[in-house]
């Protein structure tokens, strides 16, 4: 029974240049791959998580070094795998080939996008936490892997975005350089309005804001002469809600509207005026 078990195991399969490849090696294979990806993420978890909780990298580069780690273990657990299950390194050459047809006729994308995410972690143009804007995709980075970068929205949807993306399109990330942003707020009032009282009430609405910071301090600029309005706009800056870009317009806007209603400003809106030709009595007349 045990000489047709071990019959069995070591049966050959098939042989790839001069290693022979038997039931019992794919099985050890199998194992050692396993213990590889699931060491390897635990090695990245502990380095990101702990080992380098205690330096002044934020939770981005923290991040970005655990999965390079992670990257490295892998590398290394193939080369130490390999030989150890008698496999012989030229094989490698033989799957090298394999993978490369692979890629010229169809894995162009995958090896793309794992580039651009090797490139992403080393440059960090975005990192995890980074509130990013690329395409029509508006949100939080919560995750940069070797493929692909979730995104969380507003609406709590996770969105996976390709690493290539961020390397060919125009990425607008409002926390690369910090969480103090400055956010502008367009108000239009009624032409004969006293500009500095407006401005004096535009700046005690910001004030009034939780999240609009006094250092900077809120500013107003005199925008335009527009068709039925003056244009002002009002300069706050905030470091608690950039990520919550919509509330904290909507916070202020509130504001400003309940002030300038209170100091009876108007707010214009569009007027039309129709002018009649003399012709249309005319028509009137015919018509009776």
């Amino acid at each position: 029974m045990i000489e047709q078990l071990l019959a069995a195991l070591n049966f050959e399969l098939f042989r790839v240049g001069g290693t022979s490849f038997t039931v019992i090696l794919l099985v050890l294979l199998l194992a050692g791959l396993v213990l590889i990806f699931v060491g390897s993420k635990y090695l990245q978890r502990l380095v990101s998580q702990h080992l380098l909780r205690r330096t002044r990298l934020d939770m981005g580069a923290r991040e970005a070094v655990g999965t390079i780690v992670r990257y490295i273990a892998v590398v290394l657990g193939f080369l130490i795998l390999l030989p150890t299950a008698g496999i012989n390194l030229s094989v490698l050459a033989v799957v090298a080939g394999a993978v490369g047809i692979g890629v010229g006729f169809g894995l162009q994308t995958i090896a793309d996008n794992f580039i651009s995410g090797i490139i992403i972690m080393f440059e960090r143009p975005i990192k995890v936490g980074d509130r990013i804007e690329v395409g029509d995709v508006h949100g939080q980075v919560t995750a940069i892997k070797a493929r692909a970068t979730t995104v969380l929205t507003n609406d709590n949807i996770s969105v996976i975005v390709p690493n290539s993306r961020f390397i060919s399109e125009n990425v607008v990330n409002w926390t690369h350089s910090g969480e103090l942003v400055r956010f502008r707020v367009e108000v239009g009032v009624a032409y004969g309005s006293d500009v500095k009282l407006v401005s004096r009430v535009l700046l005690d609405a910001a004030r009034k804001c939780p999240d609009v910071l006094d250092d900077p301090e809120p500013t107003v600029r005199l925008k335009e002469f527009g068709d039925s309005a003056l244009v002002f706009q009002l300069l706050v800056w905030s470091s608690t809600l950039v990520q919550r870009r919509g509330k904290l317009l909507s916070d202020v806007n509130f504001l400003v509207h309940e002030a300038l209603y209170t100091n009876d400003i108007v707010i214009p809106f569009p007027q039309r005026d129709l002018h009649l030709r003399t012709g249309w009595s005319g028509a009137e007349e015919r018509r009776s």
